[in-house]
């Protein structure tokens, strides 16, 4: 695995906001977050940011690492493990929904770039309904096969959950594009400490515990105002 120049052009294509996988349609809960005045300025916006952020990076992020080794080494069944557990750690059926529906459109996409027989085979089982095709683990794929390093994909996965977010505070929230680049600026800083902590565990160190996102998501799947689709 090498970062040249084409690996990283590639890196920001998949990473880009604009790579049409649907991310512009959920909030990562902010929506809810901010009509019910848990989050209501550029401060409580940034907190909220890096909660998230970390929450996902003990659930997603594990599992992206996982099935992204499993994908380089031809381990396909593992990283049918790590599909499965990605969804386990889902406790709201909208980020059910979100990861799958993402996870789809992603390994759809790359059938249309290229071919992988390991996409390829997953893209199968996703149509079939025999696994759920989640984001995380269709990243981690995409990724292996264009040789993309496991420290990039972890640093995109994390860059998709806070552009996610910043991107719809964009649209609930009175903040600027100046707050959120800084709220971005300053939350990449623990990304690397991030993965080193992260890099190390396996599938029963997943820890889905964050009733706050959980709560919120229950309100959004309720409520009458919806912007996004989570």
């Amino acid at each position: 695995m090498n970062d040249n120049a084409t690996t990283v052009m590639r890196l920001l294509a998949f990473t880009d906001s604009a790579f049409p996988v649907g991310t512009f349609a959920f909030s990562g809960g902010l929506e809810t977050a901010a009509d019910i005045g848990a989050v209501y300025d550029e401060a409580t916006l940034e907190e909220y940011v890096r909660d998230m952020a970390a929450q996902a990076a003990f659930t997603d992020g594990i599992a992206a690492l996982q099935a992204y080794r499993a994908a380089v080494a031809g381990d396909y069944d593992t990283m049918l493990q790590a599909d499965r557990y990605v969804v386990l750690c889902k406790m709201n059926a909208e980020a059910r929904s979100m990861t799958r529906r993402m996870g789809r459109k992603m390994v759809e996409l790359s059938q249309r770039i290229f071919y992988d027989a390991a996409l390829s085979r997953f893209y199968d089982d996703i149509r079939r309904d025999t696994t759920p095709g989640t984001y995380p683990v269709a990243q981690a794929a995409l990724f292996a096969a264009c040789g993309i390093s496991e420290r990039n994909l972890f640093c995109s996965h994390q860059y998709g959950v806070i552009n996610m977010i910043l991107g719809a505070a964009l649209r609930t929230l009175r903040v600027s594009h100046y707050q959120t680049q800084r709220i971005m600026f300053d939350a990449s800083g623990p990304i690397e400490s991030l993965y080193e902590e992260v890099r190390e565990l396996g599938f029963d160190d997943m820890c889905a515990f964050s009733p706050h996102a959980d709560i919120i998501a229950s309100l959004h799947e309720k409520g009458v105002k919806r912007m996004f689709m989570n």
